[in-house]
């Protein structure tokens, strides 16, 4: 005998909404919500930018099932749930039903093999999917526990690539200062958070209950926290974008102005493998000098540059304090075909510019030619979609309306874009033939 969720969503939509409504299954209605201000995003020409959902709370990353229903972790609990789940149930593409599912709260979200896979801050589970599109919350597995919660950088991004489930674990300080964050401190050597943090890590997906560390492969490290992770599918290879580190002028300020810090370091883009080492915290990238330069806590003043091997140089870097929080690769024909392969990275922008107007806050597109070990950035980065904050200058995150943060690609190739300070979601189309 069919349940009762399984009758309500045997009816057409209209009824449906009522019905779930009424049971109170659904405890926002997209359609009901007053309209909230949003700012008007810019997109290249031939491109169109729809604001699709009016908030659904502190959306982080976001994934679409085959069904098109889209699943968006949240920061905190909201309306007794860690994922909102949004559906189009008239078609016209805007999510007028969501509901909040009982998963913990946090980062990670992944749609693999008609499971969900969320992380919190110390673990990530997978959940089975019920007809209607909701996690069973009763199916779920534990994959892996006893990640570090560390307070700073307790994010726990995930993407899967055939049987390896990988997680960022980020390292909790700015450069291994001890004392931390103090003015003049030397780093650490060697820095003892790199055994279990700044690092991505990798586990069987296939099998549950997997501890950490000790089930764990440490696919690189020297990578201080990186919220941008993705496996490009065409060539099974992992990509990390890494936040660069804070305070260059007020920690060492007899080496740096605050126009240099505003201005470094890069937010390097890399190609994940071979356990390799990327720098952190004993370098960082400068995007001006296009060279790895020695960290002040380690001897660096500002000029000093380090041509060591050790070191693995990033493919593509991103201008200073971006915080470059999701990234795709893009593989639908619905874009043309330069996309392609290519990488979209959201920018959530940053707090350490200042004085200087903030930056980044918005989505840019990476070009990418070849597969395999000749895959490479074929040009730079460029804008893609823009406006997010409002004002052109603001001077801290809390004057952003919108700040960037997750991506996923719908079932008819459309980009989706979630905001973090509302829980907005867009979507990006494309207009007309290539």
């Amino acid at each position: 005998m069919p349940t009762e969720a399984q009758l309500i969503f045997s009816i057409r939509p209209a009824a449906r909404l009522r019905a779930l409504v009424a049971l109170g299954a659904i405890a926002t209605a997209a359609a009901a919500l007053p309209a909230l201000a949003a700012p008007a995003i810019t997109v290249p020409e031939g491109f169109t930018a729809k604001l699709v959902h009016e908030g659904v709370g502190p959306a982080r990353h976001i994934a679409t099932g085959p069904d098109g229903t889209l699943y968006v972790a949240l920061r905190k609990e909201t309306n007794g749930g860690g994922t909102a789940v949004l559906r189009d149930t008239t078609g016209d593409g805007n999510y007028d039903q969501t509901q909040y599912a009982a998963t913990p709260a946090g980062t990670g979200i992944l749609m693999h093999d008609g499971h969900l896979y969320r992380s919190s801050n110390d673990a990530v589970y997978r959940y089975d999917i019920k007809p209607d599109g909701m996690p069973d919350i009763g199916s779920r597995v534990t994959m892996v526990s006893l990640l570090p919660d560390l307070g700073s950088h307790a994010a726990k991004p995930i993407d899967i690539e055939g049987d390896r489930l990988f997680v960022n674990v980020g390292a909790p300080s700015n450069a291994c200062q001890s004392p931390r964050r103090t003015k003049g401190a030397a780093g650490q050597s060697p820095c003892p958070e790199l055994q279990e943090s700044g690092g991505i890590w990798s586990f069987d997906a296939t099998t549950p209950d997997r501890l950490f560390p000790v089930d764990a492969i440490r696919e690189g490290y020297g990578l201080r926290h990186c919220v941008a992770i993705a496996v490009r599918d065409r060539e099974s290879q992992l990509y990390a974008v890494m936040h660069g580190r804070d305070q260059l002028d007020s920690l060492w300020p007899e080496h740096y102005t605050a126009e240099d810090n505003a201005n470094n370091p890069a937010e390097e883009f890399h190609r994940i493998n071979g356990g390799r080492d990327y720098g952190w915290p004993y370098t960082y990238w400068d995007p001006q000098r296009n060279e790895r330069m020695l960290a002040p806590e380690y001897g660096g003043n500002g000029t000093t540059s380090t041509a060591d091997p050790s070191f693995t140089a990033p493919i593509q870097s991103f201008p200073a304090h971006w915080a470059p929080n999701g990234m795709l690769f893009y593989e639908s024909e619905h874009f043309p075909k330069r996309y392609r392969g290519g990488a979209f990275v959201a920018h959530h922008g940053s707090w350490n510019r200042a004085p200087f107007p903030q930056a980044g806050y918005k989505v840019t597109f990476t070009p990418f030619a070849g597969d395999g070990g000749n895959s490479a950035p074929s040009g730079d980065w460029e804008p893609f979609a823009t406006g997010f904050p409002g004002s052109p200058e603001i001077r801290s995150p809390r004057d952003a309306e919108a700040r960037p943060m997750g991506l996923a690609v719908d079932i008819d190739g459309t980009l989706l874009i979630a905001d973090s300070v509302k829980g907005r979601i867009w979507r990006i189309s494309h207009e007309g033939n290539e």
